[in-house]
C-alpha cells in the first residue's frame, strides 16, 4: 500500500538543486529540474553513494563516491562505472511519483 507524504515546500527548492529527504522510512533525494519535482532513492545503486551530495546537470546526477550517473526523471542508470568489488551493475533505482498541491511538495511511497 503506497501513501502521499508531504515532504518539502516548494520554496525551499530552487532549480537545478536537489535535497536528500527522508520520508516513509526511506531515503529519498529530490530534484527540481526545469520547474518540475522528482524524487528518486538518495543511494547509488553503484556502492551506496549519497547522491544529494553529488552533482545535478539537467536531469543527470553524479554520485560524489565514483561517478556512476543516474536520470532523476526515472531513476534508470545513464552511466555504470565497474570498480573491482562491486555488485552487477544495477539498471534503475527507485523513483517515486510527485504531485505538488499548493507550496507542498508531496512524494508516493
Amino acid at each position: 500500500m503506497s501513501e502521499l507524504l508531504s515532504i518539502l515546500k516548494t520554496g525551499e527548492l530552487h532549480d537545478g538543486a536537489m535535497k536528500h529527504v527522508k520520508a516513509g522510512g526511506k531515503d529519498i533525494m529530490v530534484s527540481r529540474v526545469s520547474g518540475k519535482y522528482y524524487a528518486i532513492d538518495n543511494h547509488c545503486g553503484h556502492m551506496g553513494g549519497d547522491l544529494s551530495a553529488g552533482k545535478l546537470e539537467g536531469a543527470i546526477v553524479t554520485c560524489p563516491r565514483h561517478g556512476s550517473q543516474w536520470d532523476v526523471t526515472d531513476g534508470h542508470n545513464v552511466r555504470w562505472l565497474r570498480t573491482p568489488g562491486t555488485a552487477p551493475k544495477v539498471s534503475k533505482i527507485g523513483a517515486y511519483p510527485v504531485k505538488i498541491d499548493g507550496d507542498n511538495i508531496l512524494v508516493q511511497i
